[in-house]
């Protein structure tokens, strides 16, 4: 059966292949792909985009925490003591996704074939362990307080100070989101939008304050308390979304949008198989076509370039796709087995 691969990433749309036996013998002997110079240079430069946007969220969210331990040391608030630590958890996820987007740019290997995008999965283990030791840190020192109250002091201080950690998180969050959705990485996205809600847990600290200015000494450690259950919301989400791209999950309506252009192509009678996974901020497709039997090498060869290039181009960061072609007389993978017994048997028949 045919098989075609494609690896890399956006190419012009008006590519013209050529014309000519000559040039169609070449190019179903040579293994066909679109690479250039320039779509290595997209690749990079996605990936530098994605530094820079972690290392000034860094620098943001670095001088934030800073601003708001000086006040918690003063004020004694537990609430922004929470926030500050949460603020410092959120700073440091820049680290290991930093070094994800570095692995991720190294060329693919013998030993790892599919390169090394994955190892921005594991950067959101980390990730997660980091906003779960917040929350059990943040909880820790409102539980303790609700026990040993003390009086929260310097109360503008500790107002200014939710403000500057909603203000530094909500700048934070617009910049990863852009830039996360620009390149296509889902963990930057996520990381953006956990910023921002981490931008609201910071206004809590502002209730905290109030209700110091009112008389409710309790306001400050339950306000706390509160900032760890959202932190573990957060957890929650962060935690669900590791899990899908570990297991391979994508999302249902790009499944259906790869089939109907799929099915599109001239000369596909069906679909009969397909797979999609991210590895890192980008996707890989292989597909199973069912074409007319009675076609040429030649010719199936050519339907299964058109299908690889209608994908990569129609299907969002789908940058690699390997589409195989089955005959009508043979739909599916389930065949492949007695194929292979049959002509095997015939060989060793004729051997014989």
């Amino acid at each position: 059966m045919a098989e075609h691969d494609h690896d890399h990433h956006e190419h012009d749309h008006h590519h013209e292949h050529g014309s000519g036996w000559r040039h169609r013998i070449g190019h179903l002997l040579t293994p066909h792909s679109h690479d250039s110079a320039d779509k290595v240079d997209s690749a990079l430069e996605s990936s530098r985009e994605g530094l820079r946007a972690l290392w000034i969220s860094l620098t943001v969210l670095g001088v934030t925490a800073l601003l708001q331990a000086a006040i918690v040391v003063f004020s004694g608030s537990v609430a922004l003591l929470g926030d500050t630590l949460h603020n410092v958890a959120d700073a440091l996820t820049a680290v290991p996704l930093g070094i994800a987007f570095l692995l991720g740019r190294r060329a693919a290997t013998r030993a790892y074939t599919y390169g090394f995008g994955r190892a921005e999965d594991l950067a959101g283990i980390a990730i997660v362990m980091v906003v779960a030791g917040s929350a059990i840190a943040s909880a820790w020192f409102a539980a303790d307080r609700l026990v040993n109250p003390r009086t929260m002091t310097h109360l503008p201080w500790v107002f200014a100070a939710g403000v500057i950690g909603f203000i530094g998180n909500e700048l934070v969050a617009r910049y990863r989101i852009t830039v996360g959705r620009r390149i296509g990485s889902a963990a930057l996205v996520a990381d953006g939008l956990h910023a921002r809600t981490d931008g609201f847990t910071s206004l809590a600290v502002v209730l905290a304050a109030g209700g110091a200015a009112l008389g409710w000494g309790w306001a400050d450690p339950v306000v706390g308390l509160v900032i760890t259950v959202a932190i573990a919301l957060v957890l929650k989400d962060a935690a669900r979304e590791v899990y899908h791209r570990l297991m391979d999950r994508v999302d249902p309506e790009l499944v259906d949008r790869a089939e109907s252009q799929l099915r599109a192509v001239p000369g596909v009678r069906d679909v009969s198989g397909l797979r999609l996974r991210w590895i890192g901020h980008r996707m890989h497709a292989e597909a199973a076509i069912v074409v007319d039997a009675r076609l040429s090498l030649l010719a199936a060869h050519e339907i299964a370039a058109d299908a690889e290039h209608q994908l990569t181009h129609q299907v969002p960061r789908l940058t690699g796709a390997t589409v195989h072609v089955d005959p009508d007389s043979h739909p599916g993978d389930g065949h492949h087995t007695g194929l292979s017994h049959e002509r095997r048997d015939r060989l060793a028949a004729n051997a014989g």
